[in-house]
């Protein structure tokens, strides 16, 4: 089965070093034509040969005429980085998925932006956005250091007064603890970057009323929990019944059944293979659902996540 049946060509008429190992891209229609639409937090599924990656939009969602992103040179990752490093030119005609967005910006009363590194990249349209409603905001950004922080200054002259940035080689690690005593009553957190800013987010973040906190994953969390026992998954619309071995994911078992799904990063960061869920209890196993979307239940990403029951029924 094609990984991206949703898959268009755009054409890349730009590419640019944004930082020391950042490169951005800017894809357009060869015929003119706008761009999907999307809003702030939205990834596109980038087709490089073989491989399917996913990449934040950093552009401007106004913007009809281009899409644009932003990718940090990754030498020990699984090759998508290398390959818009080295081998895309402008002029290639490159496939794209998507926009999806497991990301969206919501309304608050003011917000606290948390950027790791190249985690900047879904923040940029955001911070656009509440800047355009008036609404209070503070960005703490950090990296290795400030040759490597993409759009740095850029930021820190378009929103003097609101941006922190935080080299590591000059300032240390993020004081999260200090930016969050310092956040409005209602706050809303957004955070990307590398898993261990993240889980200290999260954790700084757990015991603190009146805030809302929101992250975005480029990696898989990792999980300690053995994978469960062999189940069945009921197919609502057609009653159909299919078998999931104990080391088979659900996705593989309905593609093996001949169950026509979208699917993409096979770990559960994309949010392509979102399937709602009628009955039984998911084990969910992925990076996109909060703590309270995972109780609820009513959702899973069948890439990873599986049963604690002998029995799921899917709307499919």
């Amino acid at each position: 089965m094609d990984e991206d049946r949703t898959a268009r060509r755009l054409r890349v008429v730009g590419k640019e070093s944004a930082a020391d190992g950042v490169v951005t891209v800017t894809l357009a229609d060869p015929d003119g034509a706008s761009v999907p639409a999307w809003e702030p937090g939205a990834h596109i599924d980038l087709v490089l040969g073989d491989m399917t990656r996913q990449y934040s939009l950093c552009g401007d969602p106004a913007d009809r005429t281009s899409l644009r992103i932003s990718v940090l040179r990754e030498p020990n990752g699984r090759g998508g980085s290398i390959h818009v490093h080295d081998k895309l030119e402008v002029g290639d005609l490159v496939e794209i998925g998507g926009p999806r967005n497991n990301f969206a910006l919501t309304d608050a009363s003011s917000y606290l932006f948390v950027a790791g590194g190249i985690g900047i990249t879904p923040l940029l349209p955001m911070l656009r956005r509440v800047h355009e409603r008036g609404a209070s905001w503070q960005l703490l950004y950090g990296g290795r250091n400030l040759a490597s922080m993409a759009f740095a200054a850029e930021l820190a002259a378009r929103y003097p007064g609101r941006v922190h940035l935080r080299p590591q080689d000059e300032r240390g690690l993020l004081d999260l603890g200090a930016a969050l005593d310092e956040a409005a009553p209602g706050v809303a957190v957004y955070c990307c970057g590398p898993e261990p800013l993240l889980q200290a987010l999260e954790s700084e973040c757990r015991d603190r009323d009146g805030l809302t906190l929101h992250t975005e994953r480029f990696a898989a969390k990792e999980f300690e929990t053995a994978a469960s026992g062999a189940f069945e998954v009921e197919l609502a619309r057609t009653g159909a019944v299919v078998q999931v071995g104990e080391s088979e994911s659900v996705l593989d078992a309905l593609c093996r059944s001949g169950v026509d799904i979208e699917f993409s990063c096979r770990e559960g960061t994309c949010g392509t293979c979102e399937v709602a869920v009628l009955g039984g209890e998911p084990e969910h196993r992925d990076s996109i659902l909060t703590e309270d979307e995972q109780r609820a239940g009513d959702v899973m990403f069948v890439c990873v996540s599986r049963s604690r029951g002998p029995r799921l029924v899917l709307d499919l």
